[in-house]
């Protein structure tokens, strides 16, 4: 979280000394219009980006957590907790469809992942990082 406050409040030091705010801060626009209308559409895709970054990262540690039995317990519904369910080998053998959460787990960060990477190029086409 501290990351995205320092990429935001470098971002908003960059667009406040834009020509467009200077010219908004000339004619007399309050702070607010300037936020409203100049600044927070510029930082909004940052922040979705950011956002679809950060998901996959909550996805496994909730997943590991609740895997461990320190997360989500057993009354709910958790990947983590189907997991912790087939910890013994035999019930594994017996039944190895058992392992869909890892995939479901693997799928979604992906997913996640991807769009990101695709609303980043999108939203910024010429950015090379």
């Amino acid at each position: 979280m501290a990351d995205l406050s320092r990429e935001l409040r470098g971002k908003v030091i960059a667009i406040r000394s834009m020509e467009y705010v200077r010219a908004a801060v000339a004619v007399g626009a309050s702070d607010r219009r300037i936020i409203v209308r100049h600044i927070v559409p510029n930082m909004s895709s940052h922040i979705i980006v950011w956002v679809t970054y950060f998901l996959p990262e909550v996805i496994l540690l909730e997943s590991f957590l609740s895997f461990l039995g320190v997360g989500v317990q057993t009354p709910m519904v958790s990947w983590g907790v189907m997991l912790n369910q087939i910890r013994d080998f035999q019930s594994f053998s017996a039944a190895p469809w058992l392992m869909a959460p890892v995939g479901m787990v693997v799928i979604s960060v992906l997913s996640f992942n991807a769009l990101g990477d695709g609303l980043r190029d999108a939203m910024d086409p010429y950015a090379h990082d």
